[in-house]
């Protein structure tokens, strides 16, 4: 990519400018051309390589060239096509000699010609040899069209073409002249048009005889740029696109008027695009709806655990048993910890939980319940945010509280003032849960498979059913709870 760079640098600043406008203008002449678009720069030395410096696959074909081929070099005798367009200042075409995946390609090489009149690149429009005998078969009004917003796109005429959206396959198109007379039609756009009712053909229709809204026509007729808008007819949702098409003056005229400050291009027509966006709306529609009822659930069981979390808090309190009582107040923990991710998931719309609000929750929620203000323990959390699916975030608070009690109760039973911390960390493949306290430490001879107390069994069965990962209890300057799973994707999958 420094090569490109150093290249680009290379070029003066109106070149620069061109080069800037052509690569915006490529996805769209991609999509329309039915083609892979490559852009080179020429690089000049004791061996002539030509760069591959911006490139666009289409959306309406399948792309020749599924890898990207950006900083590719090519030399005069790899790539003689592209070599005689740099040198000779005119078109060449030519079918390549290397088959792409079983298919023949064609390319069609034009000349990059800046305001000096120098050419210092090259694109190349390459498809296959199938859908080039197609494009042959098409109406030449189309051809002639494309042919000429090719040439806009070279010239770096195509204003406001990054800010459109892809052309599809089963997208329509329209050909209106400047009198506004439909010169050419799809047959796809036909289709597309009968679902409002014109059965007939709108070949040779007036664009205003139209009882539909074609205000991208005439905005991109005013505004002399590529125009975008969405517009509902009858129960559909279409997106259209205008874009203008200006025939070319000769060179030499076109310098004169540019440097006399009058240049004015003369509008040959309009390409006009149709695109049916019903279908994905009335899902994106569902999907909110099924989203925003999918909230009103989690919000609806958030409140239920916490309604008995108070009761069973009530019923402690009327228990004269400190055991029980003690039994009780753990088990209200342990609901309330799953109340957490309840919480988050009714207000976050997304399919991942950060783990580390969560797990400030459950901090919050330990020191305004079972921490006992006089022994002085601290709770820090660390780490960076990890975003979970919502099965493991629910398993690794429940891991969390279950590891934070046992720590603020059995760490510091004769002990006065402490730290516990909380840290979480994740890569690509794994994600670490700690909670190191400096407490009291484990009793001798402790066995996490024989001593292992109730807490510790539900830690246990979470990591190693739900986490699928492990589970490690050690002795330092205190108690380290080590928990290693693997990290899954939003989709559940392991990465």
């Amino acid at each position: 990519m420094n090569q490109i760079y150093a290249l680009r640098q290379a070029l003066g600043d109106k070149d620069r400018a061109l080069l800037s406008r052509i690569e915006a203008s490529l996805p769209i002449l991609a999509d329309l051309s039915r083609a892979d678009l490559l852009l080179y720069l020429f690089r000049a030395g004791p061996a002539a390589e030509a760069l591959v410096v911006a490139e666009a696959k289409p959306h309406s074909v399948p792309a020749i060239y599924p890898e990207s081929l950006l900083g590719k070099a090519v030399t005069p005798q790899e790539e003689p096509v592209i070599f005689r367009a740099l040198s000779h200042g005119h078109s060449e075409s030519g079918i390549s000699s290397v088959m792409v995946r079983g298919t023949v390609t064609v390319r069609e090489v034009f000349p990059v010609r800046g305001p000096s009149g120098l050419i210092f690149g090259a694109l190349s429009i390459e498809t296959n040899l199938v859908e080039r005998e197609r494009h042959r078969h098409r109406s030449p009004v189309f051809r002639q069209a494309l042919a000429e917003l090719q040439q806009m796109a070279l010239r770096g005429e195509l204003e406001g073409a990054e800010s459109l959206s892809p052309f599809w396959e089963h997208d329509g198109i329209l050909f209106v002249d400047q009198e506004g007379q439909i010169r050419y039609v799809s047959g796809v756009a036909e289709t597309l048009y009968r679902k409002l009712g014109y059965a007939d053909s709108l070949l040779k229709c007036n664009i205003r005889d139209l009882e539909t809204n074609e205000s991208v026509f005439y905005e991109a007729v005013l505004q002399k740029r590529c125009v975008e808008r969405e517009h509902q007819e009858k129960q559909l949702t279409w997106v259209r696109k205008g874009i203008p098409i200006f025939a070319p003056l000769p060179r030499g005229w076109r310098r004169r008027l540019l440097q006399r400050g009058h240049y004015e291009r003369k509008l040959g027509g309009v390409l006009l695009t149709v695109h049916d966006e019903t279908d994905a709306r009335r899902k994106e529609q569902e999907l909110r709806i099924k989203s925003a009822m999918i909230q009103e659930i989690h919000h609806r069981v958030k409140n239920n655990l916490q309604t008995i979390a108070a009761l069973l808090r009530l019923q402690a309190r009327r228990i004269g048993h400190p055991e029980a009582q003690e039994r009780l107040e753990e088990s209200v923990n342990r609901i309330l910890s799953v109340a957490v991710v309840h919480e988050f998931l009714s207000h976050d719309e997304g399919s991942t939980i950060n783990t580390k609000e969560v797990s400030q929750r459950i901090v919050e929620l330990t020191e305004q319940g079972i921490m006992d203000p006089a022994k002085g323990i601290k709770l820090l959390l660390k780490g960076f945010d990890v975003s979970l699916p919502a099965q493991q975030a629910t398993a690794c608070a429940l891991v969390i509280n279950e590891l934070l009690q046992n720590a603020v109760e059995h760490g510091y039973t004769d002990r006065v003032g402490g730290c516990i911390s909380i840290t979480l960390a994740r890569n690509d493949r794994e994600v670490r849960i700690e909670i190191a306290d400096d407490g009291e430490g484990l009793p001798p001879g402790f066995d996490l498979n024989q001593s292992a107390t109730l807490g510790l069994k539900i830690v246990q069965t979470l990591v190693k059913e739900d986490l699928r990962g492990t589970f490690e209890l050690s002795n330092g300057k205190g108690v380290r709870a080590l928990v290693r799973f693997p990290a899954l994707s939003a989709q559940g999958e392991a990465k």
